[in-house]
């Protein structure tokens, strides 16, 4: 497994993550997103700290906090081998003080996050989402005091805008606080969106992006192809309106791509698909996910091998969209592109 730091700061983390949205199993999308009890989660880490994982992804509202309470109990006795994550800030509840990222709300999903994981501090605690109704510099503070009080050890944020992000980062330095370290994205063949503002201020700014749903929420398995209806198990049925959509074009015209490169590499859609994001600029660690061992071995053999550059530019214009104002004239027109050429790998 190859190690990365976790943007400019000095925590090092592997290529690949484990994701626990599995575990537990509560509610309309956790349920059908998996099942995972203890016994099954402590054997899916097994396999990934055997592997090299050694960073596990959660959030207090993956199955109403099960999912922390399941890897809590599956990393006990071996804590001090891996680092755990956790998000907070989306609704909890329905009173005032279940949502958002006021002081009293943070340090309150802190300590729950802590008592629900039975450990004494999180690795890496990053904001789910931005919350416009409390001031930037409030979250910060708060983040500053959880960090001094030994409760976390870094901060990053997760679904944050290119303004929201940078706002943030000014107003640490200029009052002294900890930078957010990470900014969990979605990004994939089928979603390249991230590579329009946010990657070019992850690299200025140093900041790691921890990949969610790396295969464009289930979409590129293998399992989809033109013509073929979409499989009666998929949880796409319950799922799809949860998350990023996809023109129906473009998947099929990355999947005609990533089978291509398949036959020719005898690896699998979802290595491939992987594989293709650990070479991408700012990419800190791409999180994978498993609903049981079978899945968690094929994605953990995604790394160990490159694609070719020849089959990169392939998957890169087979996945290519126009970006939306004002990003095309910097891809489209010599004159822009030569004042800010796009980031390469």
């Amino acid at each position: 497994m190859e190690y990365r730091s976790l943007g400019a700061s000095g925590l090092k983390v592997p290529a690949l993550s484990l994701g626990t949205g599995t575990f537990g199993g509560r509610g309309p999308l956790f349920g059908a997103w998996g099942t995972t009890d203890v016994q099954e989660a402590r054997r899916l880490l097994d396999i990934a700290i055997d592997a090299g994982v050694t960073l596990f992804d959660t959030a207090d509202v993956y199955s109403d906090g099960a999912s922390e309470e399941v890897l809590g109990q599956a990393v006990r006795g071996r804590r001090d081998q891996v680092l755990i994550s956790t998000k907070a800030g989306l609704p909890t509840g329905d009173g005032p003080q279940d949502a958002g990222t006021s002081r009293a709300r943070l340090i309150r999903a802190v300590d729950g996050a802590l008592r629900r994981l039975g450990t004494d501090h999180l690795d890496l605690l990053q904001l789910h989402a931005y919350d416009a109704a409390t001031p930037i510099e409030e979250v910060l503070a708060t983040l500053e005091d959880l960090v001094r009080a030994g409760k976390v050890r870094y901060t990053g944020v997760s679904n944050f805008s290119g303004w929201q992000l940078m706002k943030s980062l000014a107003l640490a330095d200029r009052h002294g606080r900890p930078r957010y370290a990470a900014h969990q994205v979605y990004y994939s063949l089928v979603g390249r969106d991230y590579e329009w503002e946010l990657m070019p201020l992850a690299r200025e700014e140093g900041v790691g992006a921890l990949v969610w749903s790396p295969l464009g929420w289930g979409r590129l398995t293998g399992r989809i192809r033109r013509g073929r209806p979409l499989p009666a198990d998929s949880r796409l049925h319950d799922t799809a309106d949860y998350g990023p959509p996809v023109e129906d074009e473009l998947l099929y015209r990355v999947v005609d791509a990533l089978d291509e490169v398949a036959a020719e590499t005898g690896r699998t859609v979802p290595q491939i698909a992987i594989n293709w994001l650990l070479r991408r600029p700012t990419v800190s660690s791409v999180i994978i996910g498993a609903r049981n061992e079978e899945q968690l071995r094929q994605n953990l053999g995604a790394v160990g091998w490159s694609l070719t550059d020849e089959q990169v530019a392939r998957l890169d214009a087979a996945s290519a969209r126009t970006a939306p104002y004002p990003y095309f004239p910097y891809r489209r027109q010599e004159a822009f592109a030569r004042l800010n050429p796009p980031i390469t790998g």
